[in-house]
């Protein structure tokens, strides 16, 4: 999936989840990490490695803990990192609604509590994942020692539906953002849903360079209903965030926090939207380079990979995540 597409409305995908496809859940793999109970609902965090600042890794949608393997195998020999999936994906259980990034962070930031890992941590933001954990630093910025942004999204960027190339700001409907909580509602269960799609038999590139097993969790995962309501309800709420973010000057934002922005090299558009192939490209380019300067230590690499870096091009991730850990041990001293 491209980054033009992470927040592609998926309504006519999800009309497709009954509720009785629970049954998928019965012979759900045994996790490869710990489930953290969040007093109503718990968390898979799977943590690997010694040394700090501990490193944590947010997903892109559509994308699970395990999908980490290459780069989290490199990262746990120089530091302690942390992957997990989020509420309704993989092991993890269905959380409170709605799905907004105050939400996540909260969740995230609990469960690396309970586990007693050691504060501040090095975030990591795939995708999705990047606005989530820039979220997270202006929620808690005693909590961050430094971001690595991994093909993120931003409110610069765009979708596409059809031929058409929409900025991702442009769902926003002003709505007021909830306050994030804990506590489980009747209401934040999953609807039901008409029917489900059989489960996917083979995997899509680059994923299926991941080891078999892995291969064979992430098809199982993609299978989860609750993921799919999960991802439904952070599409419809991550807009109102970046409208907000547009409107207001973000320059410096993140303070002087050690902060590699990793962009691939191509961004891969053809002439086919009604946008050219230039224009999506200068904004890409531009979106990057303005989520560089949300630290006055923000700097931009270029990747010669697609976008799932974590999986196509492991070592300059992994290299990233090193330097943004020795520069934050360096403060820190």
């Amino acid at each position: 999936m491209t980054a033009l597409c992470l927040v592609a409305i998926s309504a006519v995908a999800l009309n497709g989840y009954s509720s009785n496809s629970d049954s998928r859940q019965e012979s759900a793999p045994k996790p490869l990490g710990q489930m953290v109970d969040l007093g109503g609902h718990r968390l898979h965090v799977n943590c690997s490695g010694h040394g700090s600042p501990t490193v944590v890794i947010e997903n892109g949608f559509d994308e699970y803990s395990f999908d980490w393997i290459f780069a989290q195998s490199r990262v746990a020999h120089f530091t302690r990192v942390c992957t997990y999936d989020r509420a309704g994906y993989a092991w993890s259980e269905r959380g409170p609604k709605p799905r907004t990034f105050a939400q996540i962070n909260l969740e995230l930031r609990d469960a690396l509590a309970r586990l007693g890992e050691t504060i501040p941590f090095v975030l990591v933001g795939h995708s999705f994942g990047g606005p989530a954990v820039r979220n997270f630093a202006l929620m808690y910025p005693k909590l961050v020692a430094g971001i690595v942004f991994v093909d993120a999204a931003s409110e610069e960027q765009r979708y596409t539906m059809g031929n058409k190339a929409i900025l991702l700001r442009d769902g926003a409907t002003g709505r007021v953002i909830a306050e994030a909580r804990e506590q489980m509602l009747a209401s934040d269960q999953r609807r039901p849903l008409a029917s489900l799609p059989p489960a996917e038999t083979t995997i899509d590139p680059p994923f299926d360079r991941l080891p078999q097993k892995i291969q064979k969790l992430h098809m199982w995962a993609d299978s989860q209903p609750a993921m799919h309501d999960a991802e439904e309800s952070e599409r419809t709420w991550s807009p109102e965030y970046f409208k907000q973010w547009y409107e207001t000057s973000q320059a410096g934002s993140l303070g002087s926090i050690p902060l590699i922005v990793l962009m691939r090299a191509e961004g891969g558009y053809g002439n086919d939207l009604d946008i050219s192939a230039f224009q999506l490209e200068t904004e890409r380019k531009q979106a990057h380079a303005h989520l560089a300067a949300l630290s006055t230590h923000g700097k931009l690499q270029i990747v010669h990979s697609g976008h799932n870096m974590q999986v196509e091009a492991p070592v300059a991730v992994s290299q990233a995540i090193q330097n943004v850990v020795v520069a934050a041990r360096k403060r820190s001293q």
